[in-house]
């Protein structure tokens, strides 16, 4: 049996256990994950994140889907580590370097009244190419493509934030409106089509304006969540890309809302938003 110190935490809605493991490990932790994230007989999360220490930045973060399986990375969550070391006191820097599977992340944490209220993250260059993205395809760029879901033709556009995107614009062809499909329904199709090696995140979008996306997420691994920061950054990339959008834009989420930006000089995409303690506590397995 092991007995585990946690915090949960909030971004905009997307939720976390977070665990220090700076001087600890948890012990078989694909399982621990799953039984910690389950709504009903564990915590209830998106999944599971440890701390952990890097050789290569400030801190480490490790990151497991509420199905157990490995994630690259999460831009919400990478946002409540940045307050969760801040407040507890593991760093007194306001700009902090995050290791993850996707590269190491900058995170510039707005401090008001000695506790960080805001997180702007780096999340790095949107990635392109299908290979590495990855989605089977002979293009340069996977823009407004053609894939079929249900018998319904969906134009999809594909990014990589250190994690596999797929982007679907509502339009008049596909019907689509995301207030009212089904999203346990449609979600699954495209997370493990057979077009995508790694299966895929799926956002479904719909430009108000040129300044203002509404967005759901299919998460991999996770289902529907109430926000995915790195979702956020792919939907402004793709409606840039489509040309529906400028490079800016207020993403709003069913958790909340993040503002994101592709600042074309140093093709870094960055995210801005809220993080959020929930409460302590401790679970034996």
């Amino acid at each position: 049996m092991q007995t585990i110190s946690f915090t949960k935490m909030q971004g905009a809605g997307n939720d976390y256990i977070y665990v220090n493991c700076l001087d600890k490990n948890i012990e078989n932790i694909n399982e621990t994950a799953k039984r910690l994230s389950d709504r009903h007989f564990g915590i209830g999360s998106d999944g599971l994140v440890l701390i952990c220490p890097s050789d290569k930045a400030d801190f480490k973060m490790e990151m497991y889907n509420s199905d157990g399986t490995r994630a690259e990375m999460c831009g919400n969550a990478s946002r409540c580590v940045g307050k969760y070391v801040y407040d507890k006191g593991l760093t007194a820097k306001t700009s902090v370097t995050l290791e993850t599977l996707a590269g190491i992340k900058t995170l510039d944490l707005n401090i008001k009244n000695g506790s960080v209220k805001s997180v702007c993250v780096n999340m790095g260059a949107p990635e392109l190419s299908p290979v590495k993205i990855p989605v089977k395809s002979d293009l340069d760029k996977f823009i407004s493509q053609p894939v079929i879901a249900d018998g319904t033709e969906y134009r999809v556009t594909c990014v990589s934030m250190g994690n596999p995107h797929a982007v679907i614009f509502e339009d008049e062809k596909n019907g689509l409106d995301i207030d009212t499909f089904n999203i346990e329904k449609l979600g699954p199709l495209f997370e493990n089509n057979p077009i995508f090696p790694n299966r895929t995140n799926t956002e479904f979008a719909r430009i108000l304006n040129g300044g203002t996306i509404k967005m759901r997420v299919w998460e991999r691994g996770a289902g529907e969540t109430l926000a995915c920061g790195t979702g956020a950054c792919a939907v402004l990339a793709a409606a840039s890309l489509c040309g529906l959008a400028g490079d800016e834009a207020d993403l709003l989420l069913l958790g909340g809302t993040l503002h994101i930006k592709w600042d074309k000089t140093d093709n870094n995409i960055y995210m801005t938003g809220p993080a959020e303690f929930v409460f302590d506590g401790t679970v034996t397995l």
